[in-house]
């Protein structure tokens, strides 16, 4: 799905990296989407809820991480740390207030981060397919010794993708993920929070959700499974769902 909107506008973060972003003003708390690894700002989740946003009046941000989408840079020249920096940049510059984040899939992850880097920007918490520290659980884990041998001799390998061309993982975003890794200890999260996974998602294990359950510590955390949906999330009830759990998060922090 493809926004009919016009160019992006750009931020510079304090990094130096040029990233793509689309505003709507509105009331607050507004709601920031998070995408997902090698996604953008332009997929069906990020402009079905700026559509949803606009009606309901409520402020929004999307935004594409250095070397993704609109913005500027390299896909493999990034990491789990540059882009939750990107996030940082777009969440304290182009929002006022306390925000509603919604993260999918990666997005998932650093929306996690920035619940402990920035916890005084963040309202509430809705994530899609959350994948933390899947370049260590996942990624790595995965790879077998031939796969481990490249990495470290050409410093990255490629990986088959359901979404396109293959992911060229590289030995950075690999060593990079170990500094960012939140399913080792407790996460605080206080504020509502709610987790939606499919059951038929097939690149984030459902015992990835579990594990965040009980790492997560919060007096509002609710996990969702919705049966048959997949790693996407995108069909029209999936996107009414999402709709559902802002505007519940939402109410809650209204009512305190």
């Amino acid at each position: 799905m493809t926004a009919p909107d016009t160019a992006p506008d750009y931020l510079t973060t304090p990094q130096g990296r040029r990233i793509a972003y689309r505003r709507t003003e509105g009331a607050g708390p507004g709601i920031v989407f998070l995408s997902g690894f090698k996604s953008d700002m332009q997929g069906t989740k990020a402009v079905a809820l700026e559509e949803w946003a606009k009606q309901q009046g409520r402020a929004y941000l999307r935004f594409d991480y250095s070397g993704h989408g609109e913005s500027d840079g390299e896909f493999t020249a990034g990491c789990i740390g540059d882009w939750a920096e990107d996030a940082r940049a777009a969440i304290t510059q182009l929002t006022e207030g306390p925000q509603i984040l919604v993260g999918s899939s990666m997005g998932g992850w650093i929306s996690l981060l920035m619940t402990q880097a920035i916890p005084d920007q963040v309202a509430g918490l809705v994530t899609i397919a959350a994948a933390p520290d899947f370049t260590e659980d996942s990624m790595w884990a995965g790879f077998d010794a031939a796969q481990r041998a490249a990495l470290d001799m050409v410093e990255q390998v490629s990986l088959p993708s359901d979404y396109g061309e293959p992911y060229i993982i590289t030995k950075r975003l690999i060593e990079d993920g170990r500094n960012h890794l939140v399913l080792r200890d407790r996460l605080p999260l206080p504020f509502p929070t709610r987790f939606l996974i499919g059951t038929a998602d097939e690149a984030v294990d459902l015992s990835v959700a579990y594990r965040l359950m009980e790492r997560a510590e919060g007096p509002d955390i609710r996990l969702t499974l919705v049966k048959d949906a997949d790693h996407r999330f995108s069909e029209p009830e999936n996107l009414t769902l999402i709709e559902e759990m802002i505007a519940q998060v939402s109410a809650v922090i209204a009512e305190r």
